[in-house]
């Protein structure tokens, strides 16, 4: 007979389904951050909108979790709209 799911793996399960809704995550403990965080990378749900939470969430298991990884924010380079030179 199989255990059914612990609270904390419905909750995390819930949350990864509505990670884009979520505006902040400082306020979950590191561990539950980790493993919401493998979990996201897992149903490959990670967006750069998300990698965002997560590193804006400043704990430092995370940000050393995505830096082991190699994961890093796509820099987009902003180009000039109109050019303040004449020519």
């Amino acid at each position: 007979m199989t255990k059914p799911p612990t609270l904390l793996s419905l909750t995390i399960d819930t949350a990864l389904l509505n990670l884009s809704s979520i505006s902040d995550l400082s306020f979950l403990p590191e561990h539950i951050l980790i493993e919401l965080f493998l979990r996201t990378l897992r149903a490959g749900k990670l967006t750069e909108k998300i990698l965002k939470l997560f590193v804006a969430a400043g704990k430092d298991e995370i940000l050393t979790l995505i830096e082991s990884l190699n994961i890093q924010l796509v820099l987009t380079p902003v180009l000039p709209t109109r050019c303040s030179e004449k020519f």
